[in-house]
């Protein structure tokens, strides 16, 4: 017996242990479902910030539904393997004082790309979140390892958002939220995130 997936507060800053994991047997059956559910909460845990850049904020749910896929990919049923996945993505988990988020420039053309990603080199110190009535916070930027070289930026970046308990409360309570970029080649805010998704961010902070 697998215990669902639960986005409740509770749960949401739980570490994955492999006894939260379906067998690889049993995934391929509930996959169809379990894809849908997951589908349909991300949908509330990203905000694009202007046209070619998106934070995508992960959970337990998002972490899980990443282990298990890459299980299934990988056709890895071993213990060793299980923990290896595990470790590898439990620490983007929200702790209950931050949010954790997948930053991703986003441009179609792979030329394109490569050239913007020149001249955006530095954007991932420049995201910021702020919480209504508190100064604008900044990521800890790719913890696990560095993405920039000396041309350019990289395409992925992984952050922590990390809040004081001031911060924390106000947004319990209801406070807005607002995120943005101020990077010189790339200036873009949203002043408000919808309510579903600051909703949803909520549940990744403790009291």
């Amino acid at each position: 017996m697998h215990p669902q997936v639960s986005v409740n507060e509770k749960n949401s800053m739980k570490k994955l242990t492999r006894d939260d994991l379906y067998p690889l047997e049993k995934y391929a059956e509930l996959r169809p479902r379990l894809r849908a559910e997951v589908m349909a909460h991300k949908q509330h845990r990203q905000v694009a910030i202007g046209p070619n850049a998106t934070l995508y904020f992960e959970d337990r749910m998002t972490m899980q539904y990443q282990v298990q896929e890459m299980l299934r990919i990988e056709r890895i049923f071993e213990a060793e393997g299980i923990n290896d996945e595990l470790a590898a993505y439990n620490p983007l988990i929200p702790d209950g004082s931050n949010w954790k988020a997948t930053f991703m420039v986003e441009f179609p053309e792979v030329e394109e790309r490569r050239e913007a990603l020149k001249r955006l080199k530095g954007i991932e110190n420049r995201v910021w979140i702020r919480v209504a009535g508190f100064e604008p916070v900044r990521p800890h930027v790719d913890e696990d390892l560095e993405r920039e070289d000396e041309e350019k930026t990289s395409a992925v970046h992984f952050m922590r958002f990390e809040l004081t308990p001031e911060m924390v409360t106000a947004v319990k309570q209801g406070a807005t939220i607002a995120m943005g970029i101020d990077h010189p080649a790339y200036t873009h805010a949203v002043e408000t995130i919808p309510a579903a998704t600051r909703d949803s961010l909520a549940q990744d902070l403790s009291n």
